[in-house]
C-alpha cells in the first residue's frame, strides 16, 4: 500500500508497505549534487555526504557503525549528479532505532575540524582509485568532453584541486543552502504501519526548517566531437553518444527499449556482434543517462588498441541502422525484459525506496507497476522507430577514447548518422 504525507515541518514522505518482507529500508533524499556546485567547490555534495557519518553530537563515527552492526543494518549513502541520498535497511523490529542513527546523522553531525582533515585525504585516495581504474574514469571523462567543467560536466567526486579548497565553512553553507525542507525527500518501504512511522519521523525530522532549492539551471549545450586521452593502457576504452532524453520525457519507455534491444544484456545486438560474433571487445554495453532536462545515449566498450577503430565503425553502423532495422520480434522481447527487471527489482526493499523517491523528485507522483507495465506494452513498432530515429538520426555523436591511441585515427568530429 502507498501513502504519501507531509511531516508537520512540510517536508514529503513516500511510502509503501509490503506485506510479505521483514525488512525495512529509509531513504533521506536531497536535491542536490555535483550539478548545483561552484566550480572551485566541486565535490562538496560528496564531501558532506562522507563526513556526516563522522561523528554527531551524541555519537562517535565509531557507535553508529556499531549500533548498525549491532541490530544487522546497513547505513549508507550516495552521491549523483543532481541528488544525495542517506539510508538504512534493518529488520522491521529494529525501525525506530534505525531511522534514530539516520536522523541524527542527518541533522546533528558536528562536522569536526580533524575529520574533515582526514576524510579529505580520504577522499583525494577515491579520486586517485577512479584515474585507476579505466572503465570509470571513462565515463567521467565522456561527460567532461560533452559538457565542460560546469554543471553536469563536472566529477560527482571532485578533483583533487577542488577538494583540497573545502573546508568547514564551506560544508556549513552547502547545509544552509540546500539542506532543508524544500529540498529533503524521505522514501520508505517494506513492513512497517503508517501511523508508527509518520509519528518517528515527525519526532526526528520535524524540527528541520533551513535550506532552500538550487536555482533553476538553464538546459546544458551537448558538445560534439572527437576527443582522444592517451594513457598508458593495455586496452582501449570508448564511450560514443549522442543526446538522449530528459527523465520526464513522454517517449521514455521507448526509449528504454531502444537500449534494451541495443546493448543491454548478452542478447542485445551489440554484445551478441561485437563480443560473440566478432571476439573485439570483452566488455560493451548501451547505457541511457537521464537527467531533468537533458540526458545521453551511449555506448561504452574496452577493447584492444589495434582494434579500437573497427568497434568505433561497428557501433556507428549499429547506431545509424537502428530505426529501419527494428523488428516485432525483438520489440516483443524487449519488453518482457523491461517488465522482468521491474517486477524482480521491486521486491527489494532498497530497490523500492529508491524508485519511490525518484518518482516523487522528478514526476511528483507516483507510478504503479500496473501502470509502468501497461505504459511498456503500449509501445509499438512504428512508435519505437520514429523515436529511433528521433534519437539517432541526423546527429552527430561525442566520442571518447581513453588509452593506449597513437595518433588522430578518428578526425576531429564523427559524422552525422
Amino acid at each position: 500500500m502507498f501513502r504519501k504525507e507531509l511531516l508537520e515541518n512540510g517536508i514529503t514522505v513516500v511510502m509503501e508497505r509490503m506485506a510479505a518482507v521483514r525488512s525495512f529500508t529509509a531513504g533521506i533524499w536531497v536535491k542536490v549534487g555535483s550539478r548545483a556546485e561552484p566550480p572551485l567547490k566541486n565535490g562538496i555534495s560528496h564531501f558532506l555526504e562522507h563526513m556526516f557519518f563522522k561523528g554527531t553530537s551524541k555519537r562517535s563515527a565509531r557507535e553508529i557503525a556499531l549500533e548498525i552492526d549491532n541490530i544487522g543494518g546497513d547505513l549508507n549513502a550516495f552521491t549523483s549528479k543532481e541528488n544525495t541520498a542517506f539510508y538504512v535497511k534493518v529488520l522491521d523490529l529494529h525501525m525506530e532505532k534505525g531511522l534514530d542513527v539516520l536522523a541524527d546523522i542527518f541533522c546533528h553531525s558536528t562536522l569536526a575540524e580533524e575529520e574533515i582533515e582526514k576524510e579529505r585525504g580520504v577522499i583525494k585516495e577515491e579520486i586517485k582509485m577512479v584515474e585507476d581504474t579505466p572503465d570509470d574514469l571513462v565515463h567521467d571523462l565522456f561527460s567532461l568532453d560533452i559538457w565542460g567543467e560546469e554543471g553536469i560536466g563536472r566529477p560527482v567526486l571532485g578533483t583533487r584541486q577542488s577538494v583540497n579548497g573545502i573546508d568547514r565553512n564551506d560544508l556549513l553553507g552547502h547545509v544552509r543552502n540546500f539542506y532543508g525542507t524544500k529540498d529533503t525527500i524521505v522514501a520508505c518501504a517494506g513492513s512497517f504501519d503508517h501511523e508508527r512511522l509518520l509519528e518517528i519521523l515527525n519526532s526526528k525530522l520535524g524540527h528541520l526548517r533551513r535550506g532552500s532549492e538550487p536555482a533553476p539551471m538553464p538546459p546544458p549545450v551537448f558538445a560534439k566531437g572527437v576527443h582522444v586521452h592517451r594513457k598508458r593502457l593495455s586496452e582501449a576504452h570508448v564511450c560514443l553518444g549522442m543526446e538522449g532524453l530528459p527523465q520526464g520525457h513522454p517517449d521514455r519507455y521507448e526509449y528504454y527499449i531502444l537500449n534494451t534491444i541495443l546493448g543491454a544484456g548478452i542478447s542485445s545486438r551489440l554484445f551478441q556482434e561485437i563480443r560473440e560474433k566478432r571476439g573485439l571487445a570483452y566488455t560493451i554495453y548501451s547505457f541511457i543517462s537521464s537527467y531533468k532536462d537533458t540526458g545521453v545515449f551511449g555506448v561504452y566498450a574496452g577493447t584492444g588498441r589495434k582494434k579500437c577503430e573497427e568497434v568505433v565503425s561497428l557501433v556507428l553502423e549499429h547506431l545509424s541502422a537502428l530505426p529501419e532495422t527494428l523488428e516485432q520480434a525483438e520489440l516483443d522481447k524487449a519488453k518482457e525484459q523491461l517488465k522482468g527487471n521491474l517486477i524482480l527489482g521491486l521486491e527489494s526493499t532498497s530497490t523500492l525506496m529508491q524508485n519511490l523517491a525518484k518518482q516523487e523528485i522528478y514526476f511528483k507522483r507516483r507510478f504503479t507497476p500496473a501502470e509502468i507495465i501497461a505504459e511498456i506494452d503500449a509501445v509499438t513498432l512504428p512508435k519505437l522507430r520514429d523515436v529511433a530515429a528521433m534519437v539517432v538520426k541526423g546527429k552527430s555523436p561525442v566520442l571518447t577514447v581513453l588509452g593506449p591511441i597513437e595518433g588522430q585515427p578518428f578526425g576531429e568530429t564523427l559524422p552525422p548518422l
